[in-house]
């Protein structure tokens, strides 16, 4: 992970703090009479999308709703717009811009990318995967098994949800591949990619990294972490419903072309093998647009793109953690629950889960009654919760922020939880 110390970011750089009012004015459904009595607590779930999303989709629609790249106006632009997207979003993330890659989900690419391993792999070769995972990033993988791919497991601590880096060696001799959580979706650890990715290197394994849990809360410098692949979901960056994926050109001119035959030569249609969609893509543009806009308030404006990204998510990581740490202290001192992963904010994503007596649905029933939107189930991550002990039936309740939620709304939400616990 990016290692920052968020307390002497605080004290010594005033200007790291961000401007919740000018923040939350970049989001239509902050203005939305429909909304306006809701704390919006899912958002692991999926983010509110930006103006500058919802203003480039709607453009997208009603004046370029056609096939790009052809010569006449309007489909000239639609697909420089598209390609705007991946480019802008390729240099915040340190990486070029044909290895990025869209499709319509993480989950979507991440299968896609296992069919490549599975004709790249030979019976008998090994891979590594996690139980920290969310199933988009453990299923597909385990399913090689299917032809001889010997799969192994990195388990979890039962008691605390962290992943043992003293465990992984072991795991990572003669392994091809390793796949794992920048963060879980239900332990909310924020792993140290750079560290792991440098063991399974040294190892001669791929590396192969689900940012989907993490990337909402900063977007990522792929290129510094060092890992072979990073996916992440645009519509929990405050963008459409895409899924992003990162190759590195060595590896993805490596794997077997999955996408049609003519366009093989192309890096980032390799791994696409559906058309794409075009309005979405271009509407990403508006995550890069959104970056701009508060590295602007950061004084951070003119500064290359990712220093620019950096520099915001280094704010959001120092927003998040004080916004968190009154949720987490209140529920970490309450004997009724258990709270999953770190009371300390700082090790930790802003996705909180707690199992109680109650099932976690019934919790988040009663909490929407207090206008508190939450959600509670498994979270697709049956995997963790078995290994933690925990009935995957029963489920947990589960909380979830980002820069742009208020104190206001954090107090509602301690004051629900009073309630409902």
């Amino acid at each position: 992970m990016r290692q920052v110390d968020l307390s002497a970011l605080s004290a010594f750089c005033p200007r790291m703090a961000l401007d919740i009012d000018f923040v939350r004015a970049q989001f239509p459904a902050f203005s939305e009479p429909s909304l306006k009595d809701l704390a919006f607590f899912e958002n692991a779930g999926g983010s509110y999308p930006c103006r500058f999303v919802v203003d480039r989709l709607t453009r997208f629609y009603r004046e370029r709703k056609m096939q790009p790249y052809w010569d006449f106006e309007p489909s000239r632009i639609g697909g420089e717009e598209m390609d705007e997207a991946r480019t802008r979003l390729a240099a915040m993330m340190g990486v070029e811009a044909d290895e990025v890659s869209f499709g319509p989900s993480t989950t979507q690419n991440t299968y896609v990318l296992a069919q490549a391993f599975r004709q790249h792999l030979s019976p008998g070769d090994a891979i590594v995967v996690t139980d920290q995972d969310h199933e988009a990033n453990s299923g597909p993988w385990r399913r090689l098994a299917e032809d001889g791919i010997e799969v192994r497991e990195w388990r979890l601590d039962p008691e605390t949800g962290f992943l043992d880096l003293e465990a992984l060696p072991e795991l990572l001799k003669g392994a091809r591949l390793l796949c794992f959580p920048h963060c879980s979706n239900v332990v909310a650890e924020i792993n140290d990619v750079a560290a792991i990715t440098a063991m399974a290197h040294a190892e001669g394994a791929t590396v192969c990294v689900d940012g989907v849990s993490y990337a909402p809360h900063g977007i990522p410098d792929v290129g510094a972490l060092g890992c072979d692949i990073y996916l992440f979901s645009t519509y929990k960056t405050y963008g459409p419903h895409q899924g992003l994926m990162v190759i590195r050109r060595e590896l993805g001119e490596a794997l077997p072309n999955q996408g049609h035959f003519f366009n093989a030569g192309a890096l980032y249609k390799r791994f696409t093998p559906a058309g794409p969609d075009h309005a979405q893509i271009a509407a990403c543009a508006g995550i890069a647009d959104y970056v701009d806009a508060l590295a602007e308030t950061l004084g951070a404006g003119d500064a290359p793109p990712r220093e620019r990204a950096a520099r915001l998510h280094d704010a959001m990581r120092l927003r998040e953690v004080e916004l968190s740490r009154p949720i987490l202290d209140y529920l970490s001192a309450k004997n009724s629950v258990r709270l999953l992963g770190s009371a300390q904010p700082e090790r930790r994503a802003p996705t909180i889960a707690v199992a109680a007596e109650r099932p976690g649905a019934e919790l988040a029933k009663d909490l929407a009654s207090f206008g508190i939107g939450a959600g509670g189930a498994d979270f697709y991550s049956p995997r963790p919760l078995r290994a933690m002990g925990l009935d995957t039936d029963h489920g947990v309740l589960r909380v979830s922020l980002t820069h742009y939620t208020s104190e206001a709304e954090v107090d509602r939400l301690i004051a629900a939880l009073d309630q409902v616990l």
